[in-house]
């Protein structure tokens, strides 16, 4: 089994606190959840959300009851709790009145599952987000060479485990078209007030084809044909189910330098190469660029989010064309990243210089990356 990058169950759990796992369907929450069990020590029980007596029980806000179906247990593990009515309340009230027991939820939508837990955990949760396998995790079970012999399947296909495990071109597509259709939109369909699913289906293939391009909402929604707040409130769902993520502009001046618009990339390449049914192989691929760069800011994405690295990311271009895909903040210090297929030779933009000064300037290309993911 390839190892996640959350091993051990005592370094994640924080006490008197209940622990929350996003993730998309079919990400692995299931596998990570009884891996940290089985190593915990600890004896605990694990209960599904879809469970009707579970279910009925966690709703119940019923003190006594609660109590008796926690008692003799060190942990409590619940598994897709966003199917649970008031699962927020119910943790809430385990946790105030089982002292030392410990409590895990998964759920699947962070929309869905963050509305349902709100207020009543506010203070008493740690959330952490598991996504599609990354670099990191992949290397702990592959070496550097194997992953390198691996990369034009990572960009076609992704790094769903599934996909990963998979052996054969063929199983890896049935896989993505399965994710793609059966479950990942599915979450989104299944929240309510979506009332054209035409129109999200069809946002969701303009931002496959403009992947690491610059959006702007009002273009989009002229495109489809449909008002800006609908965008919005799509492009929130997006990214609140784990399709899509927003990075947005780096500027101290808006008149010189573009800020009103935004980059959107996907989690997982073979996401948004099933969306819009391109599996081709890289050679006889025309965007190359495109699924190099979204390969490797959701990276430095997931590298950011688990290892807790609090840098901001941001795009840079001014109205002179000049532009930077990726500049990375921390403390004050910025980092100017280019993400090239092949070329391994350019510089800063002279206009970022000026206004930014002589910072640390560094081009990605499929044979270095590797070094720059293990820093």
């Amino acid at each position: 089994m390839i190892p996640r990058y959350y091993k051990s169950l005592e370094k994640i759990l924080p006490q008197n606190k209940v622990l929350i796992i996003y993730g998309s369907r079919r990400v692995g929450k299931t596998t990570l959840l009884n891996s940290l069990l089985e190593g915990s020590g600890l004896k605990y029980k694990i209960e599904s959300g879809d469970n009707i007596r579970t279910s009925q029980i966690l709703s119940s806000k019923d003190f006594r009851l609660l109590s008796e179906y926690a008692e003799g247990y060190d942990l409590i593990a619940i598994d897709e709790a966003q199917e649970i009515k008031g699962i927020g309340m119910g943790l809430k009230i385990l946790i105030d009145n089982n002292p030392g027991l410990k409590l895990i939820a998964t759920g699947s939508s962070s929309f869905d599952l963050s509305q349902k837990i709100g207020e009543p955990l506010t203070g008493r949760k740690r959330v952490i987000r598991l996504f599609p396998f990354s670099q990191g995790e992949l290397l702990e079970h592959f070496s550097t060479f194997e992953l390198r012999e691996k990369l034009h399947d990572f960009l076609i296909f992704g790094a769903y485990p599934e996909v990963v495990t998979a052996s054969t071109r063929q199983e890896k597509t049935e896989i993505l078209n399965e994710l793609v259709g059966s479950y990942l939109l599915k979450d989104i369909l299944s929240l309510e007030n979506i009332r054209n699913p035409r129109v999200l289906l069809n946002l969701l293939k303009l931002l496959s084809f403009q992947t690491g391009n610059l959006v702007a909402v009002n273009e989009l929604a002229k495109q489809l044909s449909v008002d800006g707040k609908t965008i919005i409130r799509y492009l929130d769902l997006l990214e609140k189910t784990f399709i899509i993520f927003k990075i947005g502009a780096y500027s101290n001046n808006p008149r010189k330098e573009v800020s009103k618009k935004s980059k959107y990339y996907f989690f997982d390449n073979g996401i948004r190469n099933g969306i819009i049914m391109q599996f081709a192989s890289i050679d006889m691929r025309n965007d190359i660029g495109q699924l190099w760069e979204n390969f490797m800011v959701s990276e430095i994405y997931k590298k950011n989010s688990y290892q807790k690295l609090f840098q901001q990311l941001f795009f840079w271009r001014n109205y002179n064309q000049q532009e930077i895909d990726l500049v990375i903040e921390k403390d004050g210090r910025l980092q100017a990243i280019e993400f090239k297929w092949k070329k391994d030779t350019g510089k800063l933009p002279l206009d970022f210089k000026r206004k930014y000064g002589d910072v640390e300037f560094e081009i990605i290309n499929q044979y270095n990356y590797m070094d720059f993911l293990k820093q």
